[in-house]
């Protein structure tokens, strides 16, 4: 099973993340398919903290990927309001 969720970069108490589409059995920062954005929590503004491509991100879940719980949540609350 495919899943787009976190692996984490950055330094000690300065995280920053890529969001993946991996291996459901990878371990957190092993091998993935195929980078699909960044999460920077600490960033100073929110135009900032997320850059994803929306188009890979969707083509992965039509392609049967599940979306963890926490990306779903960061996506949601930085993408830009209707």
């Amino acid at each position: 099973m495919v899943k787009i969720r976190l692996h984490r970069l950055g330094a000690k108490k300065r995280p920053q993340f890529m969001i993946v589409a991996t291996n459901a059995t990878a371990a957190r920062d092993g091998k993935f398919f195929e980078k699909l954005g960044y999460y920077y929590p600490k960033a100073a503004t929110n135009a900032e903290k997320l850059k994803i491509d929306m188009v890979k991100f969707e083509a992965w879940k039509l392609k049967g990927a599940q979306v963890t719980l926490t990306v779903q949540q960061i996506v949601a609350a930085n993408s830009p309001k209707k």
